[in-house]
């Protein structure tokens, strides 16, 4: 019984189990030790910023956040995680 969909990368990844293709890493539990530090570090820290917006934007935001049913705050801060991942493309100019 199937349970959920894979995206494309989770399909190779099965895909390369399956087949052999993946390798066992050396000192796997002591790896992933050290990267969940790195994450503890880096990554989970949230950082406070102020900027200013104007009330119609803000207004427009504030209306796009109750539509999907978010506080308006993880709405931008959302916006802005996407964008920095490449997933936003920036304005032509």
């Amino acid at each position: 019984m199937k349970y959920f969909d894979l995206n494309k990368d989770e399909k190779e990844i099965l895909k390369d189990f399956e087949t052999g293709k993946l390798k066992k890493i050396r000192q796997a539990k002591k790896q992933a030790s050290r990267y969940q530090q790195y994450d503890r570090e880096t990554l989970s820290k949230r950082k406070n910023i102020n900027i200013r917006i104007s009330d119609k934007d803000l207004q427009k935001i504030k209306a796009k956040a109750v539509e999907k049913g978010i506080p308006y705050q993880t709405l931008v801060s959302s916006i802005l995680h996407q964008y920095s991942l490449g997933k936003i493309k920036e304005l032509s100019e």
